[in-house]
């Protein structure tokens, strides 16, 4: 009403930019609402993930994997390297990139992912956790296999594992090279369960390489 140039558009015209400016607001509400219950930890997106690295990154994979239809296919990520060389920047890249394409994710390091289960079961809250967990559409998880898991840990993650099977996708990233990590979860029965859910219908990125940190840093 206070834009002289709007009075000479037709009424169809003028009434197309309120509904495209209503629009355009209510989707920036819903991604910032999807972003904060994500927690991702870094602020990245894909298009600043540095593809000249020297750390055998797929570029024709990556590209893929940018177009998210890994997701819509319920297939799940695998990201394994030596510190430094980017993993949870492109774990979490790919986590906003997926809250910008309209899915849900959660962000979580493997230890506070357990310890809130673990609190969960202390205060009766077990089942709806699981529940919410199950229902992100894709699910994040960094930092696993650090350490052997105990029976309770390795019990949860097949919980969540089963939850999730060909109807959400998950994401893990470890220092631990992939074929390590059957030892590390401990129980063989358990571990064969769990890694028959996630690694079958998998992408892998095996990355290599010095860490970025060290590049970065002062001469």
């Amino acid at each position: 009403m206070h834009q002289a140039e709007a009075l000479d558009l037709p009424f169809e015209d003028r009434v197309g930019l309120l509904v495209d400016a209503e629009l355009a607001l209510r989707e920036n509400l819903r991604l910032k609402s999807r972003l904060k219950t994500a927690k991702i930890r870094l602020d990245a997106c894909v298009e600043d993930v540095n593809l000249r690295a020297p750390r055998s990154l797929d570029k024709t994979l990556w590209s893929s994997l940018c177009s998210c239809q890994w997701l819509m296919l319920h297939q799940n990520i695998l990201i394994s390297g030596p510190t430094g060389v980017g993993k949870s920047y492109i774990a979490c890249a790919l986590a906003q990139k997926a809250c910008r394409e309209g899915h849900s994710s959660l962000y979580q390091r493997s230890s506070r992912l357990f310890h809130d289960l673990a609190v969960a079961k202390a205060t009766g809250r077990y089942n709806k956790l699981l529940s919410l967990i199950s229902k992100k559409a894709l699910l994040v998880i960094d930092d696993f296999a650090l350490e052997t898991l105990n029976d309770e840990q390795r019990r949860d993650l097949l919980e969540i594992t089963d939850d999730r099977y060909e109807k959400s996708s998950t994401i893990i990233v470890s220092q631990l090279p992939i074929e390590n990590w059957h030892d590390t979860i401990g129980d063989p029965t358990i571990a064969d369960a769990i890694l028959d859910r996630v690694v079958h219908n998998s992408h892998r990125l095996i990355l290599k390489g010095e860490s970025m940190r060290k590049s970065k840093g002062p001469k």
